[in-house]
Formats: structure tokens, C-alpha cells, sequence
């Protein structure tokens, strides 16, 4: 069964050797710098949440959920203050096209919609607009573009 787990000491090492296929890696930051920046985004007063995705014990892949802005972020996108944003989100490569995104993403909804960081009335995500699996995955739990640009990346928005 697919369930999410915090990143932590006993973990982390299985979810840092984790890596999406070589086609992809422009896509998404691998999971270190993910996690280093989970950790200058905490020290700078943010608020974010790293988690391994596992099939059982087997862990399959990573995902990180942050809300609102620090000020470690320069020009954030406005959607960003005060809601929710799946940061990151990978499916290892090995795990890939058995179903473990779509169930990891509801899983990550479900958690959002906990309200762990306080209420939001948005969760919002960016992705490469060559990313088409990824725009798919996203626009079919609800996610629309809205035309605005994180750096390279477009923004995607669900109402939660």
C-alpha cells in the first residue's frame, strides 16, 4: 500500500538514492538539493514538509509540500503567499507507470487539505511546459494553468 512517510534518519539515504530516468532530470531537482533546500527554507523561518513516497516498506519516491514565502525566496510568484505548494514530486524510475504518482498525488492532497501550516485557500505547483506526463498527472486531480510563470515553469492551481 502507498502511503508517505517524513523524511528522517532512518529514511533518508533510501529516498537520496532515488532518481527519475535521464530523459527527465531537467524536469526536476534531484531529491539532495531538495532536501538541502527543504532545510534553508526552515532556517529561514518557512514552512515545508519533505516526505518519502513508500509501497510498503519500498520506497518509490519523494515528494515536498511547502506554504507561504521566506526571505530566502526572491520574487516568489503571488499565488505563493499563503498557500500551499507541492514543491517537488518525483516517482523513481524503476516505479514509474504502475500507478504510484496518482496515488502518491491524492495522498499529498489529503495531507494538504489537513491544513498543516494553517488554512490556504490554493495549492499551487509549476512544471515545464515540455513536461506533458507531468501536466496530464496535474490536470487531472483539478490543477489549471494560469497563465503566470515561475521562472521557467508554468503555474498550475487547484482550489482546495
Amino acid at each position: 500500500m502507498i502511503c508517505l512517510k517524513k523524511v528522517n534518519a532512518e529514511n533518508i539515504w533510501d529516498i537520496l538514492s532515488l532518481s527519475v530516468d535521464e530523459g527527465q532530470k531537467s524536469f526536476v531537482a534531484d531529491n539532495k538539493t531538495s532536501i538541502i533546500e527543504a532545510y534553508l527554507t526552515l532556517e529561514a523561518g518557512g514552512f515545508v514538509c519533505p516526505m518519502g513516497i513508500f509501497e510498503d516498506e519500498t520506497p518509490v519516491g519523494f515528494l515536498m509540500i511547502g506554504c507561504g514565502t521566506d526571505d530566502s525566496w526572491e520574487n516568489p510568484p503571488q499565488i505563493a503567499e499563503n498557500n500551499y505548494n507541492l514543491w517537488r514530486f518525483m516517482i523513481d524510475y524503476r516505479y514509474q507507470k504502475k500507478g504510484f504518482g496518482k496515488k502518491a498525488l491524492q495522498l499529498a492532497l489529503d495531507y494538504i487539505r489537513t491544513e498543516p501550516f494553517g488554512k490556504a485557500e490554493y495549492c499551487w505547483l509549476s512544471y515545464e511546459p515540455e513536461n506533458t506526463v507531468a501536466k496530464k498527472l496535474y490536470s487531472s486531480f483539478g490543477f489549471a494553468e494560469t497563465g503566470e510563470w515561475d521562472g521557467n515553469e508554468c503555474i498550475a492551481v487547484l482550489k482546495l
